[in-house]
């Protein structure tokens, strides 16, 4: 596998909080750690476009903690999306990385609204392309939302950017010292075999479009640039052999 043309590259909320997880709810040295490796992407002519997760703010779990109900929830878990994204556009433009924050809501003020045309000419100008706010529907995730935002600009692959997560396991790692961490596995799979690092109705979009995922661990040194580059690391989810 050579180096790719475009990608996206899909962040969880939780891992701009850092490995301590304290009361921060961004990590500066995350956040320009993550976007020093993103501007060398940009400077070897990879196209990169981003979805950020909101969970670092807002999850599911505070529902029924708070009587809030599904939809209403999920909506405030898009405005989280929006604030990281936001903040990760501010770490890119301090180090002089030209890009843009695109949010399937309409938050005129602070961002663009979302327009899948718009947003290949902003890649194909050479920017960085943050899709904010998810698909802009309640009951989709994030990772439902890279999948689709990667089939519509056309990427070679979604880079899964795990926080202490090497890849793919047939078992959760942090509970089971015997479980083995697959190179490669299926889409029908993951499906079968109900594996939960990524959220299934992904998995299916990914499937339908022949878009390729790669699961690995943000934290190790470079981890971006060396996936993006077509270092095997990680597991690589694709179709049949």
């Amino acid at each position: 596998m050579g180096k790719f043309k475009r990608v996206l590259l899909k962040l969880s909320g939780e891992a701009l909080m850092g490995k301590e997880k304290t009361s921060k709810v961004l990590d500066k040295d995350v956040l320009f750690r993550i976007a020093s490796q993103v501007k060398a992407l940009v400077e070897e002519k990879i196209d990169v476009c981003i979805v950020i997760g909101g969970g670092n703010i807002f999850r599911g779990k505070y529902c029924e903690e708070l009587s809030i109900e599904r939809s209403s929830a999920d909506y405030m878990g898009m405005v989280a999306t929006i604030f990281n994204s936001l903040a990760f556009k501010a770490s890119l433009d301090a180090i002089g990385v030209d890009n843009v924050v695109m949010s399937a809501l309409n938050i005129n003020q602070v961002c663009e609204p979302y327009y899948y045309l718009k947003a290949r000419r902003h890649l194909e100008k050479g920017r960085v392309v943050i899709f904010a706010a998810g698909t802009g529907n309640p009951y989709f995730s994030t990772d439902t939302c890279a999948a689709l935002r990667a089939s519509e600009m056309g990427a070679d692959v979604i880079l899964m950017a795990k926080n202490g997560v090497d890849g793919v396991y047939n078992k959760d790692p942090r509970k089971y010292d015997d479980a083995i961490m697959y190179d490669y596995i299926s889409y029908n799979e993951v499906l079968n075999k109900n594996l939960e690092v990524i959220d299934l109705s992904a998995i299916n979009l990914c499937k339908d479009n022949k878009i390729n995922l790669i699961v690995f661990n943000m934290d190790k040194e470079n981890a971006i640039i060396d996936v993006a580059n077509g270092v095997k690391i990680g597991t690589l989810i694709g179709e049949e052999k």
